[in-house]
């Protein structure tokens, strides 16, 4: 078997040179260049032709996001972010995302060196799913208006009012590699009075609330961070914190959050299955659930639960998919009604709970 050909991107000879050492010692990958900048990088992607690269999210000389912007116009191929755990880094690495990167890794405080070290079976692993990513060319940058000519406004996104909803409808979204951007596709196409949107992506700390405020700026519903304890109302999504489990309780007439710490389930925290499980026990007949892009299978036994408790279940079809690995995993275990692609899924919501009224679905 032939084995995956990475060039690592930092602007550290140091880093350079233990991500090459991490990537050598696995049997399946081989590291076939290391640059110190974007312009070196570029000149070895064209000769070397690596099936991944590794790059560093903030390099001086050259900006590594103009870089990968650059890149995924012209010539699309994987990438994984290496990003400081900062606010600054977290934004960088949020955009990178945006522009195409498939994931990132980030770098823990406690040194460069032994953080890169630590993080070895991350990078390899990352580096792995990268290598089996669709990939898709980004599309040119608008040229700009002629000078003097009248500016055009952005046609708004019409987004459809859904009416009168209970607030017993809940909307679970499970995602991961790939996902921080088609969750974002299906957030930006739902109504502001819509039913609250709970969602476990897979993403280490440091890096949620970031996401949340950039979706919070893009979308017709307001977004945060999920915090313990408090009402889960419409009209709102609340994302998993990195590093801790998110799940939803009844407390009388309302629904809450419950956000604890706790041991990976499927090697991930947050993980999808406490998500689901929790929408199946708690919600019921009331949940529609989305399974969207991800490697491995997280998610998908709960999801067959929530079907069985009546939930509606859509699944993101394999096209449209970063990594088709959590949306076939559920469609094996029968948890999926429809299979959709990623832009069919935000409408099918909306004409799903048009179709009930919203109204919701107590078993007696």
């Amino acid at each position: 078997m032939a084995k995956t050909t990475v060039v690592v991107v930092d602007d550290s000879a140091l880093v350079r040179s233990i991500l090459t050492e991490i990537i050598n010692r696995q049997p399946d990958m081989t590291c076939i260049g290391a640059a110190a900048d974007p312009l070196v990088a570029r000149e070895m992607i064209r000769n070397l032709n690596p099936d991944v690269i590794t790059l560093d999210v903030e390099m001086p000389r050259m900006d590594g996001l103009d870089f990968l912007s650059r890149l995924m116009r012209l010539r699309p191929m994987p990438v994984v972010m290496v990003s400081t755990l900062t606010e600054r880094g977290a934004e960088v690495t949020m955009k990178a995302l945006e522009l195409g990167a498939v994931d990132f890794v980030s770098k823990p405080k406690i040194g460069v060196a032994d953080g890169i070290r630590l993080l070895a079976d991350d990078i390899t692993d990352k580096i792995r799913i990268a290598a089996k990513a669709h990939i898709r060319r980004a599309p040119a940058p608008a040229a700009p208006a002629a000078p003097g000519s009248p500016a055009v406004a952005p046609k708004p996104v019409t987004v459809a009012s859904i009416g009168r909803m209970s607030t017993e409808k809940i909307i679970f979204i499970g995602a991961s590699t790939g996902g921080t951007e088609a969750t974002k596709e299906v957030l930006i196409n739902l109504p502001a009075d819509c039913p609250a949107v709970v969602i476990t992506q897979h993403m280490p700390p440091g890096f949620t609330k970031s996401y949340a405020t950039r979706l919070d700026g893009l979308c017709k519903i307001r977004v945060k961070e999920a915090q313990d304890g408090e009402r889960i109302l419409p009209g709102h999504g609340y994302i998993a914190p990195g590093g801790l489990h998110l799940s939803v309780e009844r407390s009388g007439a309302n629904y809450i959050a419950r956000v604890q710490d706790g041991d990976p389930v499927n090697r991930h925290k947050p993980s999808v299955e406490v998500l689901f499980h929790s929408a199946a026990k708690v919600v019921g007949p009331n949940a529609l659930g989305v399974m969207l892009t991800g490697m491995g299978a997280d998610g998908a036994k709960a999801m067959k639960v929530m079907k069985d408790a009546g939930a509606y279940n859509l699944v993101q079809n394999e096209a449209t998919c970063v990594v088709f690995g959590m949306p076939r995993e559920a469609i094996n275990a029968g948890a999926a009604d429809e299979v959709l692609p990623l832009n069919q899924i935000a409408g099918k919501l909306i004409e799903r709970l048009k179709a009930t009224s919203g109204i919701s679905t107590n078993r007696v």
